[in-house]
């Protein structure tokens, strides 16, 4: 076999064996493997998980608004839109697209950003209380694009899907049985960068601003 045979011969293989599903024996291997190693010594998490996201989300620059159902979400998007003297147009995560987003003025499109977008709504996957982070799973429903390509970045979370910390997103994902997407984003606040002579600049590779809308429950 010459080298060229051999290197196409491993890359099969390879192939191969990427793409076999595990069995559940290597299953229970894994979940084994976690259990032998607790989450290790970290900071005292004494605090109240809510009220610790929203405060580190303000620190982190993002803006917080309440709402004691997903039904109040479109009103809380419009009155955000009106206080930055934004436009009534945004894109959204199909998740979101059934919401009587007329009533609130509101001309919403279901479809990732395609770059040209002022505002997009997402939801998220968890939000950690600690640091003030959204994390996002990406996903065909879930994309990316609308909540990094848009200057303007409305994220809805429900208050039950908030975590102490990173070690229990993990936790959540594994629980949940979620299979790892091809992109985990964890964003904290607005896009900002000092590379350019130690200024803080906002907005420089993502959103220009970050608003958390939490659903109560």
């Amino acid at each position: 076999m010459g080298a060229r045979e051999n290197i196409l011969k491993r890359i099969r293989e390879a192939r191969k064996a990427a793409g076999s599903s595990a069995t559940p024996a290597e299953l229970q291997a894994v979940d084994a493997r976690f259990d032998e190693h607790p989450i290790s010594v970290r900071p005292s998490l004494s605090w109240d998980p809510l009220q610790r996201f929203r405060e580190q989300c303000v620190r982190m620059s993002s803006t917080v608004d309440d709402v004691a159902s997903v039904d109040e979400i479109p009103a809380a998007v419009a009155r955000y839109l009106q206080e930055k003297n934004l436009p009534f147009r945004a894109v959204c995560w199909p998740e979101l697209a059934s919401l009587d987003w007329a009533s609130a003025g509101v001309e919403m499109q279901s479809r990732p950003s395609r770059g040209d977008d002022a505002v997009g709504v997402t939801g998220a996957y968890c939000g950690i209380a600690e640091t003030g982070t959204l994390v996002f799973l990406s996903s065909p429903e879930t994309h990316a694009a609308t909540s990094l390509l848009p200057d303007t970045h409305i994220a809805v979370i429900s208050a039950s899907r908030l975590v102490p910390a990173m070690e229990e997103a993990w936790a959540l994902m594994r629980t949940e049985g979620r299979e790892p997407p091809r992109a985990i984003n964890l964003v904290s606040g607005p896009s900002r960068t000092a590379d350019i002579e130690g200024q803080l600049q906002i907005g420089a590779h993502g959103p220009f601003r970050v608003h958390v809308i939490i659903v109560a429950g």
